[in-house]
């Protein structure tokens, strides 16, 4: 089945924001790896390095999902998903130390986050409608998922990397 042109239906919402939200993963699959690299913090990095690994388990069962239902996604954008990349990396290179630039990015990323909580809420919500509640448990644990790293995100923000972003001293810059 192509691109979804007409939604009129529960069902086919349900399935072009599957695609949508697929884009989205992929996208942001693409962009974590460098995220990763610019991160000072270790324990940032290895939530992000988690978060990157759950993304590839998230995108292995949407492809499930999309070979059960006889659907590519193959052509599906995301504009919400790269104006969020667009605008962290816009973000991150305007960040010239080190533990603002983590506290950059952990708000990035948990903003990412919290819109992937709605999608895959919303997905769950619509396919337990339909009576899909294989396709409902699927989103549901991608929400779930999703829930525990924004957990971690807020825990490491909250006592670790935005106390060391307030206590950054700011170096004026010399030119010669």
């Amino acid at each position: 089945m192509s691109e979804i042109h007409n939604v009129n239906t529960l069902k086919l919402l349900l399935d072009s924001d599957s695609r949508k939200f697929m884009a989205a993963e992929i996208e942001l699959q693409k962009a974590l790896p460098s995220w990763i690299q610019k991160a000072n913090s270790v324990k940032l990095k290895t939530i992000l390095q988690k978060y990157f690994d759950l993304i590839k388990r998230h995108i292995n069962r949407l492809e499930s999902f999309f070979e059960e239902e006889s659907y590519s996604y193959l052509n599906a954008k995301n504009r919400i998903m790269n104006a969020f990349i667009e605008e962290a990396e816009e973000k991150l290179s305007n960040c010239t130390d080190s533990k603002i630039k983590d506290a950059c990015l952990l708000a990035v990323v948990q903003n990412i986050n919290h819109f992937k909580i709605s999608t895959y809420g919303t997905a769950a919500a619509f396919a337990n409608t339909l009576g899909m509640s294989k396709t409902a448990v699927l989103f549901h644990e991608c929400e779930i998922n999703e829930k525990q790293i924004d957990d971690r995100l807020t825990q490491l923000a909250e006592f670790e990397i935005n106390n060391e972003a307030r206590n950054s001293i700011a170096i004026p810059e010399f030119t010669i």
